[in-house]
């Protein structure tokens, strides 16, 4: 029996590198000190300003496809998650296209913030088991770094831009993908919001710029940080007994890079070593969507995971967004 297998993975971070350090020489109220304590970010990369979200997709796609043995023009879906693409019209995913010179293929965008690409997968996974698609292109893609005030410490530390990239098909051999699970909690979404660009505040104007409008805000973080761990944990706790497992069997978690507190709450709270947590938050920083996909690259590259390891990918993010997926390597 097929199921979706995973059949390459790939990642691209800008050269460009802003460590806490930088911060503080630009005028920030904070130390390096600080940020790590409350954080665990110690750098982050920053694209240059001719730079786009499909550029930084792009490149991480070339990787994912060149594992799997493909072109472009071997796919026939290209999914981008993402908040930050190029346009709104066309989305993100268009743009990703052309780059790609994959004219075959449908594209289009899934917006659900820092759950960007466990929603992507389980969005390929659907179109996979009805057989409408062959192989599909998942990447997840920000330029968080241009949503921000930088005047603000409490957001600007924590971002950073990226991409990261997956190409999935049906078959018999090969990394599997066990379970996705996502939900949404549209409610209680505000906490982590940018209120301009949208229809309530268009057009762009003047005074939409100079109130704030049209950068990220995070309100009430504390509660956030809270939600934040349950949500995960929960996530982590479907996705295992989804598949008739226990949490101590899984090999490695892979979350969403969010906060390093945060996966220190979880272990303990699992009661799982913390050495199990894949973290890459202290180098790039928090780059939404895409800071699960690029985490789980260089676990791949760097040989962290073994052949038939369970891997658990826990995400969470503004909407409210959350859910998990489980992948035998």
């Amino acid at each position: 029996m097929e199921t979706v297998r995973i059949l390459g993975t790939g990642s691209y971070v800008p050269p460009k590198v802003l460590s806490n350090l930088d911060l503080q020489k630009m005028g920030l109220d904070t130390t390096d000190e600080w940020i790590i304590q409350r954080t665990g970010v110690r750098e982050r990369r920053i694209a240059e300003p001719d730079v786009t979200a499909a550029d930084l997709g792009y490149e991480a796609s070339l990787k994912a496809l060149d594992m799997a043995g493909m072109t472009a023009k071997d796919v026939d879906l290209i999914i981008l998650a993402t908040i930050t693409p190029d346009t709104c019209c066309p989305s993100g995913a268009n743009w990703l296209e052309a780059k790609l010179d994959a004219p075959q293929a449908v594209s289009f965008d899934i917006t659900a913030a820092c759950s960007g690409f466990i929603f992507g997968l389980s969005v390929a996974e659907q179109y996979l088991k009805t057989g409408t698609f062959k192989n599909v292109l998942v990447v997840a893609s920000e330029i968080m770094t241009r949503t921000l005030n930088w005047k603000d410490r409490t957001t600007c530390i924590l971002w950073g831009d990226g991409a990261g990239a997956a190409v999935l098909a049906m078959g018999s051999e090969g990394p599997e993908i066990l379970s996705t699970h996502i939900h949404s909690d549209g409610e209680n979404g505000q906490g982590l919001l940018m209120p301009g660009g949208g229809s309530k505040t268009t057009p762009i104007s003047y005074e939409s710029v100079d109130k704030g409008l049209h950068v990220l805000n995070m309100i009430e973080a504390n509660n956030s940080f809270r939600v934040a761990v349950r949500r995960f944990i929960e996530s982590i706790k479907e996705a295992a007994q989804f598949n008739n497992i226990a949490v101590e069997d899984i090999n490695w978690f892979i979350p969403h890079q969010a906060n390093l507190r945060m996966f220190q709450s979880m272990a303990k709270t699992l009661k799982i070593p913390f050495e199990k947590f894949y973290v890459t938050l202290h180098k790039y920083g928090n780059i939404s969507s895409a800071s699960c996909a690029i985490a789980f690259y260089e676990a791949v590259r760097d040989g962290s995971i073994k052949k038939n390891d369970l891997i658990c990918l826990p995400v969470f993010g503004g909407g409210l967004t959350w859910g998990s997926a489980l992948i035998r390597w």
